[in-house]
């Protein structure tokens, strides 16, 4: 991903707008894939979380329902 494309924002399903850091979790996630991550450290529990690069690159869905997957539907 570079500069200009928009990174996917997650399913509110995979993860709550209304968690405390959200924001965070977000800033995290945009860095980590401007960067060409596969992956980043969630700032609340340090696991590792595969980016939304991650899964494009892969190139489908897995089904285990990681929280940036952008084939998630409504």
């Amino acid at each position: 991903m570079n500069e200009n494309q928009p990174v996917p924002v997650p399913h509110p399903a995979r993860l709550n707008p209304k968690k405390n850091d959200y924001s965070l979790i977000l800033k995290v996630h945009q860095d980590a894939c401007r960067a060409g991550d596969d992956t980043y450290k969630d700032p609340s529990t340090g696991y590792s979380v595969f980016t939304a690069f991650y899964h494009l690159k892969r190139g489908s869905c897995c089904n285990s329902g990681c929280r940036h997957c952008p084939w998630v539907k409504n």
